[in-house]
C-alpha cells in the first residue's frame, strides 16, 4: 500500500456490464426513484414505471436524475444503447454533486442556474458547479459496425481531466446490459463485467496525502442523459451526426440502489461499503486495460511532457 494513500477514506466506482439474459431486474419504478429533468417530452416512462426511454433529435436530447442523494452507494441500471449509426451521440450515466437548482432551454442548449447565477451551459447538462465531484462514464456513438467507446472521467472539487477510454468488446445495442456504479471508502473503480464475472477497467484510490483531491464529502445523485456532441464525440468530431436517422433512442430499466445517504446513515453491514479489488479482479483489470483501453491520460506525453499527475505514479494500474 502506498504511503500516500489514505486507507480509511477512498472510493470505488464500479461500472458493470452484464448480459440481460443472466440478470433479472429488481428495484422500484422510474416514477418512484427518478425525475425527468429535461427533454420537452422526449423522455418517456413506460411499462408501469419499469422502462424509461430517452430520445434525441436535431433540436434537443433528454435526461433524468435520481430523487435521492448518496454519499456512497451502489447503483445498477440496465441500458440498451442507440443502435446503428449513432455517430455524434452521447449516452451518459454518472453520479455528480447536484449544484444547480433550475434550468431553461435556449437554442438547443440546456442552461442551468444556481442561486449565484448560470452555472452550466450545454455540457454535463444537469449536474455541475465549480466545486462539484463527479464520477462518470459516457457511451460515445459510432458508425454502424464500429465499437462503442466508453469515456470515463473523475472530477474532484471541480477538477477533471482524468480521461480514460475503452472499446466495448460486445454489442451494447442488441439487448440490455447492466451497468453499475459503486463508490465506497476504498476506491473509485470502473468495472465492466459479464454477469458475476466482474472485469474492472479502472481503479482510482484515495491519495489525499499526496495532494490529490478525492470525492468523499459531497452527496451525489445519479444522472442519465442522451445528447448531441458531434463536435468531439466520434473520432474527435470528424464524423458528424446523420440527423436523417433521428430520433435516436436509448432505453433504461432494472434500476437498483444500495444507498448510503449521509453520515451516520452508512451501515457497516453493507457488503459493498468495504469492498476492494481481489487478486482475480486485478488480473481482469490488467486484461481489459491491455486489450481494450484506447486512451489513458496518464500516458499522454503531449499533455504532460514533464511531470505526470501524482495519481499516475502508482505501480498498480487503473488510476
Amino acid at each position: 500500500m502506498s504511503a500516500a494513500m489514505d486507507p480509511k477514506s477512498s472510493l470505488w466506482l464500479s461500472l458493470m456490464v452484464a448480459s440481460s439474459l443472466s440478470m433479472v431486474a429488481h428495484g422500484g419504478s422510474f416514477y418512484q426513484d427518478f425525475d425527468i429533468t429535461w427533454g420537452d417530452g422526449r423522455a418517456r416512462v413506460l411499462d408501469h414505471g419499469q422502462l424509461l426511454t430517452l430520445s434525441l433529435d436535431r433540436f434537443l436530447g433528454s435526461g433524468f436524475q435520481s430523487k435521492e442523494e448518496y454519499l456512497f452507494g451502489k447503483v445498477d441500471m440496465q441500458i440498451k444503447l442507440v443502435p446503428g449509426n449513432s455517430a455524434g451521440t452521447v449516452a451518459a450515466c454518472y453520479v455528480s454533486t447536484p449544484l444547480c437548482d433550475c434550468y431553461l432551454i435556449y437554442r438547443r442548449c440546456l442552461v442551468m442556474f444556481h442561486q449565484t447565477g448560470a452555472c452550466f451551459v450545454c455540457a454535463q447538462l444537469q449536474s455541475g458547479g465549480p466545486a462539484r465531484d463527479e464520477i462518470d462514464f459516457e457511451f460515445l456513438g459510432n458508425l454502424s459496425g464500429e465499437p462503442y467507446t466508453v469515456h470515463t472521467n473523475i472530477y474532484t472539487q471541480g477538477k477533471g481531466e482524468r480521461e480514460q477510454q475503452f472499446h466495448l468488446w460486445f454489442d451494447p445495442t442488441g439487448d440490455f446490459h447492466s451497468y453499475s456504479i459503486l463508490w465506497n471508502r476504498h476506491h473509485v473503480v470502473s468495472v465492466p463485467s459479464f454477469a458475476v464475472d466482474g472485469i474492472p477497467i479502472r481503479d482510482f484510490k484515495n491519495m489525499a496525502r499526496a495532494g490529490v483531491a478525492f470525492p468523499r464529502r459531497q452527496p451525489m445523485r445519479l444522472f442519465c442523459s442522451l445528447w448531441s456532441a458531434d463536435e468531439w464525440a466520434t473520432r474527435g468530431g470528424l464524423i458528424k451526426t446523420d440527423w436523417s436517422r433521428a430520433p435516436f433512442v436509448a432505453s433504461y430499466r432494472g434500476f437498483r440502489v444500495s444507498p448510503c445517504p449521509t453520515p451516520p446513515g452508512c451501515g457497516a453491514g453493507a457488503a459493498w461499503l468495504g469492498r476492494a479489488l481481489d487478486p482475480a479482479s486485478r488480473r481482469r483489470l490488467r486484461w481489459v486495460r491491455g486489450r481494450h483501453m484506447i486512451y489513458d491520460y496518464c500516458a499522454d506525453a503531449r499533455r504532460f511532457p514533464q511531470d505526470r499527475p501524482p495519481e499516475c505514479g502508482r505501480a498498480t494500474p487503473g488510476n
